[in-house]
């Protein structure tokens, strides 16, 4: 019988297929270089390799580009209501986010920032963001003609089909509010929009009255239900089929125990300090229930993965 040796190139192919074939990836994905495993179309993590994954329409549309400034205006304690002129506005879905760059040298990585609301005809971007460092500081004094470098579109986004013929509650906390107002301006469903301020210092209350009936908690009672989000559900008897919500990690932990007990679909936009925001710097990861099939370890990457969850995916 005439039996061919294989070369080790060969050997190792052949290893790479039997062990994409047993554990569910591609043929060709193992053995290959990083560069081209890209050029094939596979996507690798950081210890491991990740199933065949084309990239959304609205992530391949990512890139870094620079942003007119058209208004900016303070609308709160420390809160600015800023508008950009950019082509990213076409591309931006409700719960996506961007990173400004700051213009001064001393300060190198970008900041996150919610998208708020999008004019794709007009390409516009509004962003509501609170002064919480250097950065934002800078953000703050910025004007109508002014230029910002920004990356994006960045982020998952909320599925706004998820509720679709359903009750929805949308739920947001101080600057977790922000994100509320561009999500329900994409559902046609009936929206009860739960809103928690410390104090009477509300902002974009109004703008979301548009779009549903909202209803406000302050920490301090001086406007609307004493208390949180949560407390407002229990002093009008409210009820809903999904929640999406954006917020202070106590009230994602709140929220998360509430829609467990009661059986009901959540998903939560989670807050991070972030360095790089496209996944690369793991700096944002967060624990996850499950154990992702290469790492074997219960993380994901906030900015990639999210900030978007469904609310059992994650350990608060």
């Amino acid at each position: 019988m005439y039996v061919m040796a294989m070369s080790s190139a060969q050997t190792e192919e052949k290893r790479g297929g039997e062990l994409a074939r047993r554990d569910g990836y591609p043929k060709g994905c193992i053995g290959r270089s990083p560069r081209a495993r890209e050029t094939a179309g596979f996507t690798s993590m950081h210890c491991g390799y990740k199933k065949l994954r084309r990239k959304e329409p609205y992530m391949a549309q990512k890139r870094k580009v620079t942003a007119t400034v058209l208004s900016q205006k303070q609308i709160g304690e420390q809160i600015y209501d800023l508008w950009l002129e950019t082509k990213l506005a076409k591309n931006a879905h409700p719960g996506q986010f961007v990173a400004v760059y700051p213009r001064g040298e001393s300060m190198l990585l970008p900041r996150p920032i919610s998208i708020c609301e999008t004019d794709r005809e007009r390409n516009r971007l509004r962003l509501v963001y609170r002064v919480a460092g250097k950065g934002t500081a800078e953000f703050s004094t910025c004007k109508a003609g002014d230029r910002l470098d920004i990356l994006g579109v960045l982020g998952n986004g909320f599925p706004v089909d998820k509720a679709k013929g359903k009750r929805v509650f949308l739920m947001g906390g101080g600057i977790g509010i922000p994100p509320m107002l561009e999500l329900a301006k994409a559902m046609d469903e009936k929206k009860q929009i739960l809103l928690g301020y410390r104090n009477r210092d509300l902002f974009l209350e109004e703008d979301l009255a548009e779009y549903g009936d909202v209803y406000v908690a302050t920490e301090d009672g001086s406007v609307g239900t004493k208390g949180n989000v949560m407390d407002i559900i229990k002093a009008y008897a409210l009820h809903a089929d999904v929640i999406m919500a954006c917020g202070p990690m106590p009230m994602l932990r709140a929220i998360k125990k509430y829609a467990s007990e009661n059986g009901i679909e959540a998903y939560i936009s989670l807050e991070e300090r972030m360095a790089c925001g496209v996944g690369a710097c793991l700096g944002c990861v967060c624990r996850t229930t499950k154990v992702d099939a290469h790492s074997h370890v219960h993380n994901a990457r906030i900015c990639t993965e999210g900030p978007v969850f469904e609310a059992g995916e994650v350990d608060l």
